[in-house]
């Protein structure tokens, strides 16, 4: 693979959204120091409760982001998938910002993050299925312009 053809965008988004969702477990961490809860206790104030969530939550659809990331850049268009991460990553910080205050702030966020996580997945299907017919059932329903 030369370096034109290295997924850089995509890498790049990864990086950034892994250190965002380190940045929000430092917050979680901060949480914990100010209302002295020690691990591995997850019960406390409802302030803490809610960043302790809002951090979880990021963690458990953060394996869907990556793969609809990274199948959408691969097969689709790298620098659309690119752009749908970055506008997750600040759908994300919405909801872990909006999740702290309230249990209600944390929903501009997430309504966010659905939508780019279903526009990443649209996008990662569109690329996928004529790769897939083309090279296994030797069926072209779209040619490519070289």
């Amino acid at each position: 693979m030369t370096t034109t053809e290295e997924p850089a965008l995509l890498a790049a988004v990864s990086l950034f959204s892994a250190l965002h969702l380190g940045f929000q477990a430092r917050r979680v961490g901060w949480s914990r120091m100010k209302f002295k809860i020690m691990p591995p206790a997850v019960n406390g104030p409802p302030e803490f409760e809610r960043t302790f969530r809002a951090h979880q939550n990021g963690v458990e659809f953060y394996p869907v982001f990556l793969v609809v990331l990274w199948t959408s850049g691969l097969f689709f268009n790298e620098a659309l998938a690119a752009l749908g991460g970055l506008v997750y990553v600040v759908a994300r910080e919405m909801y872990f910002t909006g999740y702290a205050k309230s249990a209600e702030g944390r929903l501009p966020g997430f309504y966010l993050m659905i939508c780019v996580l279903l526009a990443l997945a649209v996008m990662a299907a569109a690329g996928i299925i004529p790769s897939f017919l083309d090279k296994y059932l030797s069926i072209k329903i779209l040619s490519r312009a070289k």
